[in-house]
């Protein structure tokens, strides 16, 4: 029996995680989930210097992985970082890894014009601009840090070279901003130079953000089987931005992982003003929950539901608003709930 902490979050996180449960209750894993608070919400009833609670904490300690529902982060300076962002540095989840694919029957504007799209965005996940080194020089004046080192840049570098090789994909595109920041991405890209030595049936590319992220809304579909690596912030932009290929953010799942943890969630955030209305699409919550059993070496019941989820939006009689249907969140994933009992 496994031990996954369920993390319900703030906004719609709880109703995701209720429809993430739904479907677990239909295909009774070996699976403990073990129910947590974190996010602005308990944050605001409970202040401190973090959005987790230290029974929280603790429970992911001492379980094999965790899912996080989505949490609020607020823009206040003098709230704590957000709770993604305190476990992926405290657990050193440093490989963020967003797969972008077109599901049939939730085909995006683009996805008719282009063809389906395939590719994989991985981030480092540890350090950049996310590791919060802020300082206010004077009133008028701040300054922050973007810290980039050797060694985590070779390790997602090398974390992305392998997931191209084990999906039989022949090319890694590195996203940098080189010419300008010479330093720092000069380390990133040097690191990404040593790495690929170690996979020379793997080609790899350099890209520079900006012409990347024209690229990928003028000639998306070159990036196909294509494995997509970037620093900390570059690489949360282009994601968002390779979302809007596949129709919303909604469609796209996501794994936080490090040599010896890993925690699951959907890539969008809390969307605060549609909780309690049960309409937000669940695809990426289940998703990321199937990858979280594939991890724990569920296989079988991770594929049922990668499958369940597959047909379900294909058969488009039980989807959400945002993709053209007009079921509730909690019935489109009993719909996959069923379906994945079946496959079972």
């Amino acid at each position: 029996m496994a031990r996954a902490v369920l993390i319900k979050g703030d906004g719609t996180g709880p109703e995701l995680a209720e429809a993430l449960k739904t479907v677990f209750q239909a295909i009774s894993p070996p699976v403990e989930l073990v129910e947590c608070e974190a996010g602005s919400e308990w944050w605001a009833l409970h202040g401190g210097n973090s959005m987790i609670p230290q029974e929280t904490w603790d429970a992911i300690k001492s379980s094999d992985a965790c899912f996080k529902s989505p949490t609020t982060t607020p823009p206040d300076p003098k709230a704590p970082r957000s709770v993604a962002v305190s476990i992926r540095q405290e657990m050193d989840l440093y490989a963020n890894v967003r797969p972008i694919k077109t599901f049939k029957g939730a085909e995006s504007p683009l996805s008719q014009i282009f063809g389906p799209f395939d590719f994989v965005c991985v981030r480092e996940a540890t350090e950049g601009l996310y590791a919060g080194i802020e300082y206010k020089l004077t009133d008028d004046v701040s300054m922050a840090v973007r810290k980039i080192t050797r060694k985590s840049s070779e390790r997602v570098a090398r974390w992305a070279f392998r997931l191209a090789q084990e999906k039989k994909w022949s090319k890694v595109i590195a996203v940098t901003k080189r010419n300008i920041l010479k330093v720092t991405d000069g380390v990133f890209w040097e690191a990404v130079e040593a790495v690929a030595k170690e996979f020379p049936g793997i080609e790899y590319e350099e890209y520079y953000i900006d012409n990347m992220a024209q690229q990928l809304v003028k000639n998306p579909n070159r990036f196909n089987q294509n494995v997509i690596l970037s620093t900390n912030l570059f690489m949360d932009v282009l994601s968002e931005l390779a979302a809007g290929l596949v129709g919303n953010i909604g469609m796209v799942y996501a794994a936080n992982i490090g040599d010896r943890y890993a925690m699951f969630e959907p890539a969008h955030g809390s969307a605060p003003k549609y909780k309690g209305l049960n309409r937000v699409n669940p695809t990426a919550t289940i998703l990321s929950g199937a990858w979280m059993l594939k991890y724990l070496g569920f296989h079988k019941h991770g594929e049922a539901v990668e499958r369940a989820t597959e047909e379900v939006i294909a058969e488009r009689k039980h989807v959400t608003v945002d993709m053209g249907g007009t079921a509730k969140t909690s019935e489109m994933a009993a719909a996959i709930a069923r379906k994945a009992a079946e496959l079972l």
